[in-house]
């Protein structure tokens, strides 16, 4: 019997899910979360899959580590927890296209990919997701890049590091345009404390209204005592018999 599962690299912990998936086979639980911790040792820090292969007659079982999905090893490449909640305008991270290219040459069987540049595209368009900037650009130019030739040579000559000056350079420009963003964001979180204050003065200086007006029909004056007195009267009169 396979079993599938998603554990932390060299951190897999006893849980309800695991609980649910291994206990009815009989197995020793504390060994598997031992033998598969220390398989995926290599991967710490990220999400693996892992398939356990299960002989439900001996209660033994054989472990198979599969490679992280794209979007870990990216993060991982970066030192990301996680992406950008806000993809399209606030960025994470910024990542040389050579890592890119070396990302996609581990993953290219995995992504079905017909050659090395359609791996590094898709690997360019994880980072769209995870709102990660390649070369100092948005990934979406990238991918438009790598469809116009732009880095066949590259891809072709299979570079993987960038030089030191390179990676210097990716990092003062991610410095920079974090700092920039976020002192925006720290302007709009001041901007909508000071809106919220000032509702709330305005809803604290408008005057209480009285109980008449409170009572009253808006847009209609309250009537008298002696016409509400009489209304009562007037519908219970009935008009008096022919003869």
């Amino acid at each position: 019997m396979k079993v599938k599962l998603i554990v932390e690299g060299g951190a897999m912990k006893p849980g309800p899910a695991v609980a649910q998936q291994l206990g009815p086979l009989g197995i020793n639980l504390g060994k598997v979360i031992s033998d598969v911790n220390t398989a995926t040792l290599g991967f710490k820090g990220m999400n693996v899959p892992v398939e356990l292969d299960v002989d439900a007659k001996t209660k033994s079982f054989v472990i198979k580590v599969f490679s992280p999905s794209v979007a870990e090893l990216i993060k991982k490449e970066l030192s990301l927890e996680k992406g950008s909640g806000n993809a399209g305008s606030v960025k994470v991270g910024n990542i040389a296209l050579e890592r890119i290219i070396s990302l996609a040459k581990t993953k290219q069987s995995a992504l079905l990919a017909k050659n090395l540049k359609s791996a590094v595209k898709l690997v360019a368009g994880t980072c769209v997701s995870l709102g990660i900037l390649i070369d100092n650009k948005p990934a979406k130019e990238i991918e438009k890049d790598i469809d116009s030739g732009k880095y066949d040579k590259e891809i072709k000559e299979e570079i993987t590091e960038p030089s030191e000056e390179k990676k210097q350079d990716l990092k003062n420009f991610f410095n920079a345009l974090k700092d920039k963003q976020d002192k925006a964001a720290k302007a709009a979180e001041e901007a909508k404390v000071a809106e919220e204050a000032a509702k709330a003065a305005a809803a604290a200086a408008a005057p209480a209204p009285t109980a008449a007006a409170a009572a009253a029909t808006p847009g209609a004056p309250a009537p008298t005592a002696a016409a509400a007195a009489a209304t009562p009267a007037a519908k219970s009169a009935k008009p008096a018999a022919k003869k």
